[in-house]
């Protein structure tokens, strides 16, 4: 049997983050001197690497700028989560999941605009970093939707573009599913209208845990 892997967002996929980013990145404008962004714009830049999410938000701003916010993004999270305000709740559902394909022999991996340690920290709370053999973060490649993160997710494997999955709830996830020539499942939990999936190249969105199984099934 082909190896199959199902590679996964986090923000938005696996885990509703969206009040964590939210707060964070108003602290952040806050400290740099400048109005928070408004928070569907904020939603909207989620998956992106914090730099051109910065520059998304900020647009009248210089490079050095960007990395100013993006460094002051990070401090103001570490800070609410060594506070213990930070929540990051899972998707009703998602670890039944992953628990049920890493049992069926599916191979598991994330690509995610967190970074190394903000994902490390995700998984170790919930209990979910055993079930995942390869990770990839903003940390290590450009921002999606290049295919670099997909791309070593399948050297790191084994698998075949053909039998692998991108699951993701940002048009950013499809377009780099596209781009990396795998199969492109969105999500309608997220933070993208599930029309932005479609028109960025998903071959279907799971409005349920129930059909994005089903969907995986098909690949079996």
């Amino acid at each position: 049997m082909s190896v199959r892997l199902a590679i996964f967002d986090c923000d938005g996929t696996l885990v509703d983050s969206q009040a964590d980013i939210c707060a964070a990145m108003d602290r952040a404008f806050a400290a740099f001197g400048l109005p928070a962004p408004d928070r569907n714009e904020t939603r909207r830049v989620v998956g992106l690497s914090l730099h051109e999410a910065m520059r998304r938000l900020h647009p009248e701003g210089e490079h050095e700028h960007h990395a100013q916010l993006s460094e002051l993004y990070k401090n103001a999270f570490r800070t609410r989560r060594e506070a213990g305000l930070v929540g990051e709740p899972l998707y009703e559902g998602i670890a039944a999941l992953i628990e049920e394909l890493a049992a069926a022999g599916w191979l598991l991996g994330v690509a995610t605009g967190k970074s190394d340690r903000g994902l490390a920290h995700c998984l170790a709370t919930h209990g979910l970093a055993g079930h995942f053999v390869t990770l990839q973060t903003a940390d290590r490649h450009p921002s999606k939707p290049h295919p670099s993160m997909i791309d070593a997710c399948l050297e790191a494997t084994g698998a075949e573009r053909a039998h692998t999955a991108m699951i993701g709830d940002t048009a950013y996830d499809m377009e780099m599913a596209v781009n990396a020539g795998v199969r492109a499942f969105g999500v309608d939990w997220g933070y993208h209208h599930p029309q932005e999936l479609v028109e960025a190249g998903a071959e279907a969105v799971a409005g349920s845990m129930a059909e994005l199984r089903l969907l995986l099934r098909g690949m079996e």
